[in-house]
């Protein structure tokens, strides 16, 4: 079996920190993804934005991982945005009624 990547670069100003995610989001990359996050979350932004342009996947893991983050930004008083989420992620979040419990902005 081959091991899912997911690429993760992180661009910083000075009230934002985007977070560019290319690969899939499951079971075997959540850790990283939800360490790099909190590492941030220690001196939070006023908005956090998961850039999900490039993700190919996302299992039931990974969507549990981006509303356990979410309400963590919440606590730190940062807004955590979803960007750039694709049609299939899009219905995903639908069907499991996650849509509304997630921040998303829709960049035309």
């Amino acid at each position: 079996m081959e091991r899912p990547e997911l690429s993760i670069a992180v661009e910083r100003a000075p009230d934002e920190v985007v977070f560019h995610l290319v690969g899939e989001i499951d079971v075997l990359t959540v850790a990283r993804l939800s360490a790099m996050v909190n590492e941030i979350l220690q001196e939070p932004p006023a908005r956090i934005e998961l850039d999900m342009a490039g993700v190919t996947f996302c299992d039931s893991q990974g969507l549990g991982t981006l509303v356990v983050l979410s309400r963590k930004a919440q606590h730190a008083r940062a807004v955590l945005t979803l960007t750039n989420v694709g049609d299939f992620l899009m219905r995903v979040l639908d069907i499991t009624g996650l849509r509304s419990a997630l921040m998303i902005s829709s960049t035309a």
